[in-house]
């Protein structure tokens, strides 16, 4: 009976052992499901609890409780300062507790619209004081390291920049933020974006990521509105399968540096693969930085008879036209006045 007792009472121990070590590990090591960073903020007022509630929520941590039980054993931590915070699952708690009980960081709003390239994002990113120059150094030079950590780049041709994966959106940036730290912030958001599901569409339309990129940077150009993204993707790889110039302006539009939507005789004579006058296929990069609509059209461009398109306007609005054969695209610019 002592021995039964005495095991039982060992067992006990050992389990209260485990778990409390397990409790502790959970408190100072575990993080939470939510890998991209997110901007999170603390109302002035709010309870430990309404916070740690909150958190977890956001998937930021586990659970409450052990975030509850870390401010209990730290008394030092008590003062949690309202504001908004850059975080993310990958933080453990006590890294988390480091940065809300400090005085908050000030971080600046940066919005990116859809089609903007690289070099227009770095004229933003200067007006709200951050260094362009070095933003572009490293869009056109990203480090072996950056390239690694991103399975939407595991394609992307070795000499080719990061314009087309610099996905437009509005982000907050801490005043100390380096060129590498935005970049890597934008390439985080370009992931979650296209996430796996994406990328397995993707192959399974036996395209690289890369070349749908390229082709959505064109779309995003080419379209007057979201709801023809699709059927004008589909012109493009209509003509891509019959092997004919995509004779789209956009890839001019960039190599140029001009806002022209249509370009003269001696622009589309220019020596350049960026070309798609003289060049059949895509161009040898994208020529911006897509938004998702754009990104889906390229993935599942819209089946049609349509080999042709343009702009115009219609009743003071932009609309897009589009034509089956050639004689029809005539003479619908013609009776458009283009």
């Amino acid at each position: 009976m002592r021995k039964k007792f005495l095991s039982g009472f060992l067992f006990f121990l050992i389990a209260l052992c485990a778990a409390f070590f397990y409790f502790r590990a959970q408190i100072y090591f575990s993080q939470g499901d939510k890998k991209q960073n997110v901007l999170f903020k603390i109302e002035k007022g709010e309870s430990k609890d309404e916070i740690g509630e909150n958190l977890s929520k956001k998937g930021i941590i586990k659970n409450k409780l052990y975030f509850l039980a870390y401010f209990a054993i730290k008394r030092e931590t008590k003062s949690i300062y309202p504001g908004e915070y850059l975080i993310n699952g990958n933080m453990t708690i006590p890294e988390l507790a480091t940065v809300i009980t400090n005085p908050k960081k000030i971080y600046e709003k940066v919005l990116f619209k859809e089609g903007w390239t690289a070099k227009i994002m770095a004229e933003e990113l200067e007006s709200h004081g951050f260094s362009g120059k070095d933003f572009l150094d490293v869009v056109n030079n990203p480090s072996k390291e950056t390239i690694s950590q991103f399975k939407v780049l595991k394609d992307k041709p070795q000499d080719a920049s990061l314009e087309g994966y610099l996905f437009p959106d509005t982000y907050y940036f801490s005043k100390e933020a380096t060129a590498e730290g935005i970049i890597k912030k934008i390439l985080n958001n370009t992931e979650e974006k296209m996430d796996d599901s994406l990328i397995s569409d993707i192959e399974k339309n036996r395209k690289t990521i890369f070349e749908t990129i390229v082709l959505a940077s064109i779309v995003e150009k080419e379209m007057a509105r979201a709801s023809e993204a699709k059927l004008i993707a589909g012109v493009f790889q209509n003509r891509l399968d019959n092997d004919m110039l995509l004779q789209s302006d956009a890839p001019l539009t960039y190599i140029l540096g001009d806002k022209e939507d249509q370009h003269s005789l001696k622009d589309l004579d220019l020596d350049s693969p960026y070309n798609t006058y003289k060049n059949k296929g895509l161009p040898p990069g994208p020529i911006s930085n897509p938004g998702m609509d754009a990104i889906l059209a390229a993935i599942n461009p819209e089946k049609s008879d349509y080999h042709f398109f343009l702009t115009a306007k219609e009743e003071g609005k932009l609309t897009t036209i589009f034509s089956k054969t050639f004689e029809e695209h005539v003479a619908n610019r013609k009776k458009y006045g283009l």
